[in-house]
């Protein structure tokens, strides 16, 4: 069974976080959401979640897929967590996937792992735009990294999350029943 860890910083963006894992535990993927502080995490906007799991007790091996939200201070709180940076290189170094939205492609940036790739992110969150291919892209996958821009993308995000999880049928039929095709069609 596909596994996927989220991992949640005080102030973490409640949407980017909480979307992605009801949608891709819709799909049937087995997601934790894990505290870098702690049972319980608040939100850039004063929600508080309880994890699945800390990081302190977290056996990284068993996952195929990080996620990191965005949100301040959340993805700040993450880009200066030592073991999200070792997480997040180890996963590049194995082609494993890495799903960043919003700000949270700080992170990858502080873990050196962007290199050249295409990627995009909140605008004007990410500093040295010369070391990366920027794109003004809802979502963008390049090798293992996903990257989207933030709340409003995080659907599509997750989808896309779910394509490279070779979940294409399921990221499909949940476009259809959460009307994301409608609503697509009639703005």
């Amino acid at each position: 069974m596909k596994k996927v860890v989220v991992f949640l910083a005080t102030g973490f963006e409640e949407i980017e976080g909480l979307a992605v894992v009801d949608i891709l535990r819709r799909a049937g993927v087995n997601v934790d959401i894990c505290s870098l502080n702690g049972e319980y995490v608040t939100g850039s906007h004063d929600i508080t979640i309880k994890s699945d799991i800390l990081i302190e007790n977290i056996d990284i091996d068993q996952y195929q897929c990080i996620v990191l939200p965005g949100g301040l201070p959340g993805a700040t709180n993450l880009r200066d967590d030592k073991r999200i940076i070792e997480f997040v290189k180890s996963f590049d170094k194995e082609s494993k996937l890495i799903a960043a939205i919003c700000a949270a492609p700080i992170v990858l940036e502080r873990a050196g792992v962007i290199r050249d790739r295409e990627i995009t992110s909140y605008p004007g969150s990410l500093e040295n735009s010369e070391k990366f291919n920027y794109k003004d892209e809802i979502v963008v996958r390049s090798e293992n990294l996903i990257t989207s821009r933030g709340p409003a993308t995080v659907l599509e995000f997750a989808y896309n999350i779910l394509n490279a999880m070779d979940l294409k049928d399921k990221a499909d039929a949940l476009r259809e029943g959460m009307m994301v095709n409608f609503y697509n069609k009639n703005i």
